[in-house]
């Protein structure tokens, strides 16, 4: 099956397919077995290759998604989500560290750890994509395994995925078949959760703080803070103490809202 437009602008933009693939952190093959960009990776192909989300997957992002007047405060929760999801799901590319070397901060938590990631976004690619292999990928398994069935059950795989994937189903989100992540992957589930704050999907605010309250307040902040006191943590401090801190304020303002 031919490639869409959107991934083709995507390949063109980054040089081909193999070098879109490294700025991916993904292996060749990968991409180019892609007929159109995953809806977990255009985060990401849109922070590598400067191509818009609008273009890369208009069925997902396109003047219908935006046709709903989106509060301010909901599109900065969004573009927070998109951000860790991005940093979740991939190793950052050199482009990328110096996008995040450009944060600006200010007084509040969220400022004070935009500006620590800034910070720590001063390093080496190549250590970066280190560290995210040995956090996630690892020789058999990663530090971490950012998975909610791990975190609730102990195991992989079990009733917590089950859960997500009945809430994916009730919103109309379908997987992709080039995805091979579980669903319960962090950085998937913040995706969605970018979405809905952007109303892409879902009705309104009570369908974002179901699915918050049921498939991350129970274990994004413990997540979090383990990747902040992980043994391979550097960048991924950075990571781990944004995560936390915007989990603290999102789980204390869906209280609020109730």
């Amino acid at each position: 099956m031919a490639r869409d437009s959107g991934l083709n602008q995507a390949i063109e933009a980054a040089g081909g397919v193999g070098a879109l693939a490294r700025a991916l952190g993904i292996a060749q093959p990968s991409v180019s077995s892609w007929t159109r960009v995953p809806s977990d990776r255009v985060v990401a192909v849109e922070a590598a290759t400067g191509v818009p989300r609008t273009a890369l997957r208009p069925d997902l992002y396109g003047a219908a998604g935006e046709s709903v007047a989106v509060d301010p405060v909901d599109r900065a929760r969004a573009e927070e989500y998109a951000l860790l999801s991005h940093l979740l799901m991939s190793p950052p590319s050199a482009e990328t560290l110096g996008q995040l070397a450009r944060l600006r901060g200010d007084a509040t938590a969220i400022g004070m750890a935009h500006l620590e990631l800034a910070a720590a976004a001063d390093a080496d690619v190549s250590a970066v994509q280190s560290e995210y292999f040995a956090l996630f990928i690892g020789l058999g398994r990663g530090e971490l395994l950012p998975y909610g069935s791990y975190y609730l059950t102990g195991f992989l795989h079990e009733r917590p995925l089950a859960r997500v994937r009945e809430d994916l189903l009730a919103l109309g989100i379908e997987r992709s078949d080039s995805i091979s992540e579980p669903e319960d992957h962090i950085g998937m589930l913040f995706e969605i959760m970018s979405g809905l704050a952007l109303r892409r999907y879902g009705g309104d605010e009570a369908d974002e703080r179901r699915f918050f309250e049921r498939h991350l307040k129970p274990w994004a902040a413990r997540f979090f803070c383990d990747l902040e006191s992980a043994k391979s943590a550097k960048f991924y401090r950075a990571v781990g103490h944004l995560g936390r801190a915007f989990m603290e304020i999102e789980a204390e303002a869906f209280s609020l809202a109730a």
